[in-house]
């Protein structure tokens, strides 16, 4: 098996980019090619469940944000033997929801939770595919910390800046 950074580095190989989406002056860092490809997509998985299980003894609950927060965090949950929680824009989930809303470059937006999905105590992993500014990566930590649930860590394939308050990490920084 390759060392940790050819891994790392097979992976962001396989990122697609795609200049003047979703509009002028943006550089989009498109993840699907990676679904194309099984055995790198499983190796993804792994290296951030490797990331996970090196720095954290017990994971409760993995948190996914809408969308491609949905696509990785089952994957993550299943191998640490974790809950999954989805985080869903407002109106998407079934049942009595909290919810918080988040400043965005636009407006704002509003993230929600279905109430008692995160118990407190429970430590909890809050999973996104992309961090480009951390709004809503922020916004989701506020969501589960108002739960009471112990955020250990906030994780993302790819990240640009960092302005999060809690600990962060991310596999590939651009």
């Amino acid at each position: 098996m390759a060392n940790r950074e050819q891994r790392i580095k097979a992976v962001r190989d396989k990122i697609g980019l795609i200049p003047d989406f979703p509009k002028p002056g943006i550089l989009f860092r498109d993840i699907f090619p990676l679904f194309k490809d099984p055995a790198l997509l499983n190796d993804l998985i792994l290296l951030l469940v490797e990331h996970i299980k090196e720095r954290h003894e017990k994971v409760d609950v993995i948190v996914g944000l809408e969308a491609r927060g949905f696509l990785f965090g089952p994957m993550i949950a299943q191998h640490l033997n974790a809950a999954f929680v989805p985080i869903r824009k407002k109106g998407k989930l079934p049942g009595e929801c909290v919810k918080v809303e988040y400043t965005l470059d636009y407006g704002t937006d509003v993230f929600e939770a279905q109430k008692n999905a995160v118990q407190p105590g429970e430590k909890v992993i809050i999973v996104d595919d992309l961090i480009a500014t951390g709004g809503t990566m922020d916004a989701a930590c506020q969501l589960i910390s108002g739960m009471g649930g112990d955020i250990l860590e906030c994780l993302a394939v790819i990240a640009g800046v960092e302005k999060l308050k809690k600990p962060f990490f991310a596999l590939i920084r651009f």
